[in-house]
């Protein structure tokens, strides 16, 4: 169960198939921090999106994930954590 006084971890990914991402949140438990999954998401790419570049694709990945996590993640401290450097 998410604690909403705790911030979030948004693992973000995309490719010429699809998007996806993975919601964490870090507990301590036996005075050791350790990370948690809370839910995951993903989606096919549509054929529009197929065209766009790699940059493009991780921005529009960061924006839906962003729509569609907009329950756990609005008023709530997070870190948005991706492998593209023009995205960071």
């Amino acid at each position: 169960m998410p604690d909403f006084k705790l911030p979030f971890k948004l693992y973000i990914d995309a490719s010429g198939d699809g998007l996806g991402a993975e919601l964490h949140q870090v507990h301590i438990i036996n005075d050791k921090p350790v990370e948690g999954p809370i839910c995951f998401i993903s989606r096919q790419i549509k054929p529009t999106e197929a065209r766009y570049g790699t940059s493009k694709i991780e921005c529009l990945c960061l924006v839906w994930d962003l729509k569609k996590l907009n329950y756990f993640l609005e008023g709530c401290d997070f870190e948005v954590i991706t492998d593209c450097t023009a995205v960071k």
